[in-house]
């Protein structure tokens, strides 16, 4: 290749690489700052094609939208002495990009620093109000109070606080055990009352039931021994009547039932004197004289 061309191609090569260190592009969602030996010298919001002076100078991009930072849980102490693990997460812009630099340089820096400062907030909010705001309406009020305060911290780092919101509330590990143990032992308590107050009812209920079956049966029997009685009259009246018509069939007809009631069952034996009237019956006509 003859020198003239490799010189051309040279130079050529050389203006393509200054240019291309030279020229870059701002994005739609972006913003650049162009530093020389890390000292900004310029900055820019609009989109399009920008210029820098090549190898000496470098352009830094920073995001326009709004970014987010979550916060680990943070055990917190409230004012009635409850403690309650927070999970926060806010939301923040870049609204001055030389002062967010000069302060913070980088979006990784600036989640670090948001992060301490959101859980100091949190802590100094928190920490006057009892449980029973933290978990109700009021909510909404310590929000816009920590996003006032924290916003009043990170303006001078050329950070907006968009939003900040309470992702989670929950007790601690070994409070929410106690607090289930206590749920348990409550629960055991009642169950034990609800048996004992059972069994005291059963026991009313059954001593009512024979009370009343008690006196069904001393009525009962008070019936039947009016009507046995009854019975017993009405049999006697029979038996006058019948002996006032007939008195030898009655006697004939009561020692009938004597021997019956007597003379039951086998190997019964009965001792008497063979004159005795009790066994008159048993005598043959041919036996008398």
């Amino acid at each position: 290749m003859p020198k003239k061309q490799l010189f051309i191609l040279i130079v050529a090569l050389t203006a393509l690489i200054v240019l291309t260190q030279s020229v870059f592009i701002v994005p739609q969602t972006e913003q650049a700052l162009v530093l020389q030996f890390g000292d900004p010298v310029a900055h820019y919001k609009t989109p399009g094609l920008k210029f820098k002076l090549p190898f000496v100078q470098d352009a830094m991009f920073f995001d326009k939208r709004i970014l987010d930072v979550y916060t680990p849980p943070e055990e917190v102490i409230l004012a009635d002495q409850k403690r309650l693990v927070v999970d926060t997460f806010a939301r923040y812009r870049i609204s001055h990009m030389l002062q967010f630099y000069k302060s913070l340089e980088t979006e990784d820096q600036a989640n670090t620093r948001l992060d301490n400062i959101i859980n100091s907030n949190l802590r100094n909010v928190l920490g006057d109000v009892p449980l029973a705001d933290v978990l109700s309406a009021k909510r909404d009020a310590l929000m816009a109070q920590m996003k006032k305060q924290v916003g009043a911290t990170v303006a001078n780092y050329g950070i907006e606080i968009v939003d900040i919101r309470i992702v989670e509330a929950n007790l601690p590990a070994q409070t929410s055990e106690a607090i289930y143990k206590r749920m348990i032992a409550e629960r055991q308590r009642q169950a034990a009352q609800f048996r004992a107050e059972g069994q005291e009812q059963a026991q009313e209920i059954k001593a009512k039931a024979d009370k009343q079956r008690t006196i069904l049966l001393a009525d009962a029997e008070r019936q039947a021994q009016v009507l046995r009685g009854a019975g017993d009259a009405a049999a006697t009246q029979i038996y006058a009547a019948a002996y006032d018509r007939d008195p030898s069939f009655y006697a004939f007809y009561r020692t009938m039932q004597a021997y019956r009631h007597s003379l039951t069952g086998k190997g019964t034996t009965l001792v008497l004197s063979p004159d005795s009237a009790f066994l008159r019956y048993f005598k043959s006509e041919s036996g008398k004289k």
